[in-house]
């Protein structure tokens, strides 16, 4: 297994945040993902991200598999809720349970954080991982014109964020 760590999204090189999220099969489980992703969509997305951590003191992350990026998610505040997004390039798929399990680790050492929701298109099948993590599903909710399957789970703060 690789060492897992976490940056910000400012830290990547941007041409490999734009080939990830360019990558057609992307969009395949992403409905918000429309259009091309360029330059310049990168540019947005990375300031949009950043603006979160302003915002919230808490957002995405870019996630490091031995230094080398493979993917970007983490908490994002959604009305009172802290939505958990994970987005892997297709070559590190299988690092998702562990980069999750790490994530959830910080959201339940973060008193902000009573509870973390999940919002996943209605394409993905298999749904075991949240099962495994003690998510219990909320039903159907629309978000930004979208439909998503919502999920929850409990991650009461356990001490102040770490610094």
């Amino acid at each position: 297994m690789p060492e897992l760590s976490f940056a910000r999204l400012p830290e990547i090189d941007p041409a490999r945040i734009t080939a990830h999220m360019s990558d057609p099969r992307m969009a395949a489980h992403m409905p918000l993902l429309t259009g091309s992703w360029d330059a310049a969509a990168t540019e947005a997305f990375v300031a949009a991200k950043e603006a979160c951590w302003t915002r919230d003191g808490l957002g995405h992350w870019a996630f490091l598999a031995d230094g080398d990026y493979c993917g970007w998610g983490g908490f994002q505040k959604e009305g009172a809720e802290w939505d958990f997004g994970l987005v892997l390039e297709p070559s590190s798929f299988g690092l998702g349970p562990a980069i999750a399990r790490k994530a959830l680790a910080f959201a339940r050492a973060d008193a902000r954080i009573p509870f973390v929701t999940f919002l996943l298109p209605p394409t993905r099948r298999h749904l075991g991982a949240l099962a495994r993590l003690g998510a219990r599903p909320e039903g159907e909710v629309a978000h930004e014109g979208a439909r998503f399957l919502k999920f929850r789970l409990e991650t009461p703060g356990q001490a102040a964020p770490p610094g």
